[in-house]
């Protein structure tokens, strides 16, 4: 389990044992304090008390009232537990405020999920992506902590006379995330010459999108399994935020059809707004996806407010209008069909199991229908003075035969509507 460091750093895994606490003012909180668990056990952290406060405005101070705060000391006595995890962020002060009262580490949900993102990034990309929001997070809060965040980057150097600390500190923090915001641009120009082979290619691209644990990963495992690309799978695992980085994988329908498929990082209720600003350059991708695919964990039964979660996610970075299909995930553990059904009416909605094999032609049917609808099978007799068009077609065109004729090179092909009408002139009638 996670042991923190003075700065609120995972720095080893070490038994842990928390309280939860949230603040409902008004609104029912108890799936956030439920997701909240799952955090946790995301985090190895094993939830042993829940305390949920009815306030109309928080305390500035501790967020909750002084008698709560006294009451989580004594739960964290009985208990035995040694951190206190609030669902709320929590300033530098409060966090300071409250360390000071119950004398246990105290953490926000914040925190928590930064840091299961920092444990879980395996890329360059990924890890720098993580520790930006982690810098971003703390540099506000560097008065509340009082302590030197001088371990985040290895070294401060020399310090002027007379200098304090924490002006040190966030010196160093604003140099950091420079030079971070610095190399990730680098990633963003390389990822840039990626898009323009694909585009120059012309291979449509796939993003799978939803709350985190849907089942995109199994789902896409399913997919390249099924078009004998199982080489090419990747990690899955039955838990919030599995994996962390975004996987791009070739799939080849056929020998005339291919395109991309992404697995791109789970969306969380709350999720960090520094988290998504961090992650937008990664997810940029989906904004320039041809088609989404939002696959909802249908045996949850607070699935419509994850999908409501993704969609404004999805708002927020610009993918809002995208093309969409609905792929409704686990249908195996859903006992009411019926009541499922009615939550997909319409054309854009499946029903699928990734386990089971379930409903994933279908579904596979409706991509390919999606990203390759426009495509206009004809035969096209081209000139041999024409090579320009008979080299743009075989480039560019999914071809299915090709044959040299006494009048010319022969090719049984799918265009696009635009070429078609470009080449019109050389159908064979």
């Amino acid at each position: 389990m996670l042991k923190f460091n003075d700065q609120n750093e995972v720095i080893r895994e070490e038994e842990y044992k928390a309280i939860l606490v949230g603040v409902q003012l008004g609104e029912d909180i108890s799936y956030s304090m439920e997701e909240l668990k799952g955090l946790c056990e995301a985090a190895s952290v094993e939830s042993v008390g829940m305390v949920i406060q009815n306030m109309e405005r928080p305390n500035s101070a501790t967020l909750v009232g002084s008698g709560k705060v006294e009451e989580i000391r004594e739960l964290c006595e009985n208990m035995e537990a040694d951190l206190v995890v609030f669902n709320d962020e929590l300033s530098g002060m409060q966090l300071r405020n409250l360390e000071d009262a119950i004398g246990v580490r105290v953490i926000d949900r914040v925190i928590l999920i930064l840091d299961i993102f920092a444990k879980r990034a395996t890329t360059r990309e990924g890890k720098l992506q993580v520790e930006l929001a982690q810098l971003k997070y703390r540099i506000p809060r560097l008065t509340g902590f009082g302590k030197s965040l001088s371990r985040l980057g290895g070294g401060i150097g020399t310090r002027g006379p007379g200098e304090k600390k924490l002006e040190t500190d966030r010196r160093h923090i604003e140099r950091r995330i420079y030079d971070i915001k610095d190399e990730l641009d680098s990633l963003k120009r390389n990822r840039g010459i990626q898009k323009k082979l694909r585009e120059k290619n012309e291979i449509p691209v796939v993003a799978l999108v939803g709350y985190t644990n849907s089942g995109k990963s199994a789902l896409m495992n399913r997919i390249l399994t099924g078009t004998f690309n199982e080489d090419k799978k990747v990690f899955e695992e039955n838990m919030l935020f599995a994996t962390l980085d975004t996987y791009q994988r070739r799939v080849d329908l056929d020998k005339n059809h291919s395109f991309i498929l992404v697995d791109t990082i789970g969306f969380v209720s709350r999720l960090p707004h520094l988290l998504i600003d961090a992650f937008k350059s990664t997810l940029e991708i989906v904004t320039e996806a041809d088609l989404l695919v939002h696959v909802i964990d249908s045996s949850y039964e607070n699935s419509d407010f994850q999908a409501e979660v993704t969609e404004r996610v999805l708002e927020e970075i610009g993918a809002g209008s995208k093309p969409k299909i609905k792929a409704f995930n686990k249908v195996d553990l859903v006992g009411d069909r019926e009541q499922l059904e009615l939550k997909g009416t319409g054309m854009d909605s499946f029903f699928i199991s990734a386990k089971y094999d379930i409903g994933i032609g279908e579904l596979m049917d409706a991509v390919r229908s999606r990203i390759f609808g426009d495509m206009i099978r004809t035969s096209i007799l081209v000139p041999y003075t024409r090579g320009d068009v008979s080299s743009y077609i075989q480039d560019k065109a999914s071809v299915i035969s090709v044959e040299y004729t006494d009048k010319g090179t022969l090719i049984e092909c799918e265009l696009k509507e635009r070429d078609y009408g470009r080449f019109k002139e050389f159908e064979l009638k």
